[in-house]
């Protein structure tokens, strides 16, 4: 099976302008989410879907493999679809996202091995522990699982609503944001339209449970940083100055 991750990067971020060029221990985030990727040993080859001559001349600067797509795409699905024009004989594509640089090479892998041992798997994510201080952060969004692992909802408000304390029977979970599709799926979520909840919540994953579609989801323990805010790049750089870089 042949596996691919293409890592969609938007310049034109409306919380933090230049995003994927933004200075993190010396070196662009894009680059550092692409040294993390580069990482997963299930991967036939790693890519940066780019919309701006910036991003893509920095990502070719440091060694990497950069595609360029239009400017105008309206989400990352969008871009990810037009980018996997590119690898016509991937047969999971593996979405990381250009803002996560402390995504876990081993995550990747694991969602490769999801492909691997389900067949009729179509579409799969991540979730970790929510933690208290995230309950009512819109920006931490909580997903709910059946007994197979499977996505129920996702939502920006609290999920389930803690009626009775949460206990060692149930616990919330947060989504993070890297995907994996087989290329058929991918094409054809692409084309679909939008839908109510999606709409509501903002959240383009739910196109795929009101379409009818199941959404596989594998547990992780590993913290990760998601970089949206001047606030979050400033946490990252706190990080790294820990660790020494």
């Amino acid at each position: 099976m042949n596996f691919i991750c293409i890592i969609p990067s938007r310049y034109a971020s409306t919380r933090l302008p230049g995003k994927p060029l933004a200075d993190i221990a010396g070196k662009p985030m894009i680059q550092r989410v692409y040294e993390q990727a580069i990482q997963a040993k299930k991967l036939a080859a790693v890519v940066v879907a780019v919309d701006n001559p910036k991003v893509y001349d920095a990502v070719v600067t440091f060694g990497g493999h950069a595609v360029m797509t239009r400017e105008n795409h309206a989400n990352g699905t969008d871009r990810l679809a037009e980018a996997v024009e590119h690898f016509p004989h991937a047969d999971v594509i593996v979405n990381v996202q250009g803002d996560e640089p402390l995504i876990a090479p081993d995550i990747i892998d694991d969602l490769c091995r999801a492909f691997e041992a389900e067949p009729s798997l179509q579409m799969a994510t991540v979730a970790a522990p929510l933690k208290e201080e995230e309950y009512n952060d819109p920006a931490a969004v909580k997903v709910v699982m059946n007994r197979n692992d499977e996505a129920m909802y996702f939502s920006r408000s609290l999920i389930p609503y803690p009626r009775h304390p949460f206990d060692n029977t149930i616990q919330p979970y947060k989504h993070i944001g890297i995907y994996a599709y087989r290329r058929d799926f991918l094409l054809r979520y692409a084309a679909m339209e939008q839908t109510p909840a999606e709409q509501v919540e903002s959240l383009e994953q739910l196109r795929v449970l009101e379409n009818g579609y199941k959404i596989k989801v594998i547990k992780t323990q590993h913290e990760f940083i998601g970089i949206d805010t001047p606030d979050d790049l400033k946490h990252i750089r706190e990080y790294f100055a820990k660790k020494g870089e």
